[in-house]
């Protein structure tokens, strides 16, 4: 009640910014920090600048005519991460593949769109990709299975240039990438893709996201991370080594030939 008081409102408007489910203005959260002893003039100055970040759109809603409102919330998720973890059986990770690759994929899920919905599509994938090159990049450790980088998504050669794309990128000091042979037989995430976010903030628990056709389930309950990131290490143990990726990749690459 004191709290509300402070920031002109009530003791019921404090419960839905603590619940998330407001959005804060700059003046009211310098007003608690004052009423909340906080003296720290850089600590201030830090959650002054998350309050004033918070209220900025992302990058992404300049997207918002083909961007689904539950993968908004991954995009957030991404851009705040400091390590990202993904399985793909499928296709390629949307964060490195190509604009060709990537085209084809969109046209697997939207073949009966105008042109310059895909072209909008095809834009977004290659933003995100930004992330992975910005001065505080996360660190990517993707784990791919075998079958993603031998089947020809948009036909063979730009399948070509999708593993080209993949060897340069496994160059990057932040990106880390693995195969799952064929003949490593079943594995550890017989349940699909998947993928677990980390933050910088160590009060934020990880994020596991599992994309389905029209819509994602975003899991943060111990239990359940635990058992995702337990998945993970076995995938991580069951691939070839970091080491052999480029190996793996070039051998992927001749075949395709």
């Amino acid at each position: 009640e004191d709290a509300g008081w402070e920031i002109r409102s009530s003791e019921s408007k404090i419960s839905r910014m603590e619940l998330g489910r407001v959005g804060f203005k700059e003046r009211d959260v310098a007003d608690l920090l004052t009423l909340y002893g906080l003296d720290d003039d850089e600590e201030r100055t830090r959650l002054l600048a998350l309050a004033r970040d918070a209220n900025n759109p992302g990058w992404w809603h300049r997207f918002g005519d083909v961007l689904p409102n539950w993968f908004q919330s991954y995009l957030g998720l991404e851009a705040a991460a400091a390590l990202i973890r993904t399985y793909e059986v499928q296709f390629v990770p949307g964060l490195l593949q190509t604009k060709e690759y990537a085209r084809a994929v969109v046209l697997l899920g939207h073949g009966r769109a105008k042109a310059d919905e895909i072209d909008r599509r095809v834009e977004l994938r290659m933003a995100r990709q930004q992330v992975l090159t910005r001065p505080d990049a996360p660190k990517l450790w993707v784990v791919v299975d075998e079958a993603a980088l031998r089947r020809p998504i948009g036909g063979i050669d730009i399948m070509r240039g999708q593993v080209d794309a993949l060897l340069e990128a496994n160059t990057l000091p932040n990106v880390r990438l693995q195969v799952i042979p064929f003949n490593a037989g079943g594995h550890a995430a017989a349940g699909g893709a998947f993928t677990i976010l980390r933050f910088p903030d160590q009060d934020l628990p990880d994020v596991v996201y599992i994309e389905q056709l029209t819509s994602a389930l975003y899991l943060d309950k111990r239990d359940d991370v635990d058992l995702y990131a337990e998945a993970m290490e076995r995938l991580c143990v069951e691939a070839r080594p970091p080491t052999d990726t480029s190996k793996v990749l070039e051998e992927i690459r001749r075949d395709l030939e």
